[in-house]
């Protein structure tokens, strides 16, 4: 294709910023007295934006916790997780922020979150951040 004739698809990315948590809810942990569990979601249809090409990134968020008081409610966390799909942000940036805003609001006594990315130019990414509460240490 000639240079003349090369067409590009004008769209508009958004920032990280206009992600809030104000559409997580929490319900109560009923058997917080009683055991521990562990909670594992996995979102195997997550998209967001490439900050530099603006290209869709696609992958899986699994999401591991063990709570203390709360859990989420995973209708409130799909629509937190469909805010993210014309955001341009990196992965590593994704990962953390998703496991920040999960940890303010939910206070488990543990939690890990990974983003498994299909390929891009031959090349695939998985990335991981931990939180440790302090009863976990």
């Amino acid at each position: 294709m000639s240079p003349g004739n090369e067409k590009s698809i004008k769209h508009k990315i958004e920032s990280p910023d206009t992600v809030t948590v104000d559409v997580l809810d929490c319900i109560e942990y009923e058997f917080k007295s009683r055991r521990d569990i562990d909670i594992t979601i996995k979102q195997p249809e997550y998209t967001s934006l490439c900050p530099m090409s603006g290209l869709p990134d696609v992958g899986c968020i699994t999401i591991k916790y063990r709570p203390d008081t709360k859990i989420v409610e995973l209708k409130s966390l799909k629509y937190y997780l469909l805010q993210y799909r014309n955001v341009g942000i990196f992965y590593e940036s994704l990962v953390n922020r998703i496991l920040d805003d999960l940890v303010t609001v939910l206070e488990p006594k543990f939690m890990n979150v990974t983003g498994d990315f299909t390929a891009r130019g031959g090349i695939t990414t998985t990335v991981s951040a931990v939180f440790q509460g302090k009863n976990n240490e």
